[in-house]
């Protein structure tokens, strides 16, 4: 994929409501706003343990984006899934978060 673009062939597709949306991005944008500032130390020679000290904030909000993504994604998805009768969206759940905490 080339221009950050996601090929809308491969992908399924969940309507978000404004808010949500407008959450997300400001956290993820929250997250850039760290990694340049992780580039920046690098650039600058700032000291190993303050760069990794601003690595694990970084990894730390990752995981925060992920933990509200997921929430929202079992509140919504699954159980839209489940009361329709979709019980493979359980094992693709478990598959997710077995990914996620053997990160």
């Amino acid at each position: 994929m080339s221009d950050n673009k996601i090929d809308d062939t491969c992908c399924r597709h969940k309507h978000r409501e404004n808010s949500e949306q407008a959450a997300l991005i400001r956290r993820l944008n929250r997250i850039e706003g760290q990694i340049r500032g992780i580039r920046g130390m690098v650039e600058k020679d700032a000291y190993c343990t303050d760069i990794l000290q601003q690595v694990s904030a970084a990894q730390s909000a990752l995981n925060g984006f992920s933990r509200e993504l997921l929430g929202s994604h079992i509140r919504s998805c699954v159980v839209q899934d489940i009361q329709n009768g979709d019980l493979e969206v359980v094992e693709e759940l478990l598959s997710t978060i077995q990914k996620l905490m053997s990160r």
